[in-house]
């Protein structure tokens, strides 16, 4: 005790024996590092090695010697971090997703997040899937936001932007990604598979935006005003003080801004574009849904521009048809003036022509219907006799 200033304490001198465990430690072992390989929701506790120990292999011994042993080799693995400090002018994005009611139905949104790690500003933007056009369109969005494009942006590996990840690491783009970082002349990174930490910033930004910007659940009329809710929660953000520092995120900010590019003249068109074929009845489809073109196309090639509130369909250099974007499954879009030329061949077919369901018309249409019956029968007697 005189050799120290304090009483230091029990100290351990020999290795803790467990004389009814110590003969099943590789197999716990075995089964801890198959579970590396394995989806986080599908490993061990260490009540189902206890369980398996006592089933499959005979030990007789109690669950707290397990449980301590499991507990002492999970934390030994556990990842440590090294703190990492950030140039200006770089950014992180991902997707997240939060339950909201947009025009009183409950429905999932997947939100599009950029952080600039630098300054900690933020922009976030609601979309009702996290498709392609979804990543274009936040990017477009973003950078307005802005009114700069970040010099690079990292990400992970999702399948709407990366194709394939070739054997020395590096990425083959998407088309339409490729597209968008050639526009606005960003370099693309990227996490490594399945490592969401490597861009950590972002990732803490999705659980902040759904903890502080979507609790309650979000009700808007449309996801126009739910978007123009959460871009001005990303502005009231900016007068925040974050911990470790003395000035705002806002002032922080300029930095990002004075190491950011200019925007270009003219935004991406965030769209996915992809080939299709007119079908017997004018309709194309496109991500499982039907849209409808005027029958003068049918069994034509034509292109499709899908927007994420719009799908544009055309002809070469035209355009031919325009409709509101569908996130439902075998849906079909009509505009009924697609098929009037149609139905004025084939009159007969007027009350169950599909396209024409549920579409008021004015009375001086059913009047016009029943000359143009009367005279089809008309016709159709005189060439009878």
């Amino acid at each position: 005790m005189l050799a120290h200033s304090e009483p230091p304490g029990y100290r351990r001198t020999a290795a803790i024996k467990r004389p009814k465990l110590d003969a099943y430690i590789d197999q716990i072992d075995r089964w801890l590092a198959e579970d590396k390989m394995r989806p986080r929701k599908q490993r061990h506790t260490s009540k189902r090695i206890f369980e398996r120990l006592r089933d499959e292999c005979g030990f007789n011994g109690g669950y707290t010697i397990v449980k301590d042993y499991v507990r002492n080799k999970k934390r030994g693995s556990r990842e440590m971090f090294v703190p990492l400090s950030h140039p200006p002018g770089h950014a992180q994005a991902d997707f997240g997703e939060a339950l909201v009611v947009i025009g009183g139905i409950e429905q999932k949104a997947y939100f599009f997040a950029l952080d600039l790690p630098h300054s900690d500003a933020c922009y976030v933007r609601a979309y009702p899937a996290a498709n392609t056009e979804a990543w274009l369109d936040g990017h477009v969005h973003a950078f307005a936001f802005f009114g700069a494009v970040p010099q690079s942006v990292l990400y992970d590996n999702d399948r709407c932007l990366v194709a394939k990840i070739m054997p020395n690491g590096e990425r083959q783009r998407t088309q339409r990604f490729s597209a968008m970082l050639s526009h606005y002349v960003v370099r693309d990174r990227y996490g490594r598979p399945g490592k969401g930490n490597d861009k950590g910033k972002v990732e803490g930004l999705v659980g902040y935006s759904r903890r502080n910007f979507m609790v309650p659940m979000p009700r808007f009329a449309s996801w126009a005003a739910f978007n123009d809710y959460l871009e001005e929660q990303c502005c009231k953000r900016q007068a925040d003080i974050l911990r470790g520092y003395k000035i705002s995120i806002g002032e922080r900010l300029q930095a990002d801004l004075a190491a950011m590019q200019g925007l270009p003249d003219a935004p991406f068109e965030a769209c996915d574009l992809r080939s299709g074929q007119v079908t017997s009845t004018s309709v194309v489809r496109y991500r499982g849904n039907d849209y409808s073109v005027p029958v003068a196309f049918g069994h034509r090639e034509v292109w499709i521009k899908g927007f994420v509130d719009r799908v544009v369909i055309g002809c070469a250099a035209e355009v031919i048809a325009q409709h509101v974007r569908s996130y439902d499954k075998d849906d079909i879009t009509f505009d009924p003036v697609h098929y009037l030329r149609l139905i004025e061949r084939k009159i007969m077919a007027f009350d169950q022509a599909a396209p024409l369901q549920n579409w008021n018309l004015p009375d001086a249409f059913s009047t016009l219907q029943r000359l143009l019956e009367v005279n089809r029968a008309g016709f159709a007697g005189g060439s009878n006799s």
